[in-house]
Parts: C-alpha cells; sequence; structure tokens
C-alpha cells in the first residue's frame, strides 16, 4: 500500500512540474530542477523509511 501511495504521489508532482512549465510559472529545465533539489528526494525516503517501520 505505501509503494502505490508513493509512486502516486510522484506521479502527482511530475505532473505539476510540467503542467507549470507549460504554463510559463517556472522557466527552468528538469535537468537543473533535479541537480537543485535532489536532496529533498533523499529527506522524502529516509521519512518514509521511518514511517514505514512502525
Amino acid at each position: 500500500m505505501g509503494s502505490n501511495l508513493f509512486a502516486a504521489l510522484v506521479l502527482i508532482v511530475v505532473g505539476l512540474f510540467f503542467l507549470a512549465r507549460n504554463l510559463g510559472w517556472i522557466n527552468t529545465g528538469i535537468g537543473a530542477l533535479l541537480a537543485t533539489w535532489w536532496p529533498v528526494g533523499l529527506v522524502v525516503i529516509g521519512v518514509a523509511m521511518l514511517l514505514r517501520r512502525k
């Protein structure tokens, strides 16, 4: 169940990114975005692992 929720959230975030880019709200490419925000992904994975242990 947890992996389905994580996959759904990833799809929602990716979809929102592409929507914002198409609407002109952000002007950066996905490479630059990943280069800046990859540590957030590590934090999210760590929190998910902690919550899954319970």
